[in-house]
């Protein structure tokens, strides 16, 4: 609501500006693309992504954040710098649109020209020295651990509906009466520096809802964190989806001496006799 707030003025500035300049040049930003970075070789998973906006800057001075692909009106003309930061919606809500902070900035020298339009697909790909920990369920002896105490159901690996993209493998959890409860978590052992950027980027579909969490662990005890949930999808048939989630400030609270696991809980839904989850490429990304 805050971002909303602030780039309510610049909206309107931009309409008084046509409406006194009547011959803008034009910017078209398409959708982003994320590639690879070969200093990885691999080693930064599938290369999913739900980049949804842009964070437009023109020779450095903000334009304003838009969902990609736009097309806007730029009141200046000739040699410019333009810059394109890739934004994701933290944590999954809408209304905080936030520039993720471990992919490369777009930038490009372009020409505008009034009335004429300068056409933008803009590409990234992970930074340079991040650490991944992945679980991509393409080895049959995979990181996560149903819960053997509190877990009636197990996930399976399958490989249909596999829409979006080029794994192999997914995890596959059937809620039911009988099996009516799915409890995991990770075997990581993740130690996270505190005050760095942390998220976890989890791709899933689900007609049940998920909660994630993050457990810390330290000489002093457990802490369960719950955090984000994964609301369960209306579409028929539900699809993939793709969601950032931001651990930063749970980790910052935490013992200093703590690692790190992520935690995954589901019931099955009131009303409903069989519901499934499916969830892949898992990563744990920071700095």
């Amino acid at each position: 609501m805050k971002l909303f707030t602030l780039l309510l003025p610049l909206i309107f500035l931009l309409s008084t500006c046509i409406k006194n300049n009547p011959d803008p040049s034009w910017l078209v930003v398409n959708d982003w693309t994320l590639l690879p970075n070969a200093n990885y070789a691999g080693s930064e998973g599938e290369l999913t992504d739900n980049i949804t906006d842009a964070w437009v800057y023109v020779n450095d001075e903000l334009i304003g954040v838009f969902e990609v692909p736009f097309k806007i009106p730029i009141l200046k003309t000739g040699a410019v710098d333009i810059k394109i930061f890739p934004a994701i919606k933290n944590n999954g809500i809408s209304a905080t649109k936030k520039v993720y902070p471990f992919l490369e900035t777009y930038q490009i020298n372009g020409l505008l020209v009034a009335n004429e339009t300068l056409t933008i697909s803009p590409t990234t790909k992970y930074k340079d020295n991040l650490s991944f920990t992945i679980e991509d369920f393409e080895d049959i002896n995979t990181n996560i651990i149903n819960d053997p105490n509190t877990s009636a159901a197990n996930f399976t690996l399958q490989n249909t509906n596999l829409q979006w993209f080029n794994g192999n493998f997914y995890a596959h959890i059937g809620l039911n009466s009988v099996d009516s409860s799915w409890v995991a978590y990770t075997n990581w052992t993740s130690y996270i520096a505190k005050g760095k950027e942390v998220y976890l980027e989890i791709d899933y579909r689900n007609t049940n809802s998920v909660t994630t969490g993050l457990i810390a662990i330290s000489p002093s005890g457990t802490l369960a964190n719950p955090n984000i949930r994964l609301n369960a999808q209306k579409t028929n048939p539900p699809v993939w989806k793709k969601m950032y989630i931001d651990l930063r400030e749970i980790v910052g609270s935490s013992a200093n001496s703590a690692y790190f696991e992520q935690s995954f809980e589901a019931y099955l839904e009131a009303g409903l006799t069989s519901t499934e989850i499916e969830i892949d490429n898992i990563k744990l990304i920071h700095f």
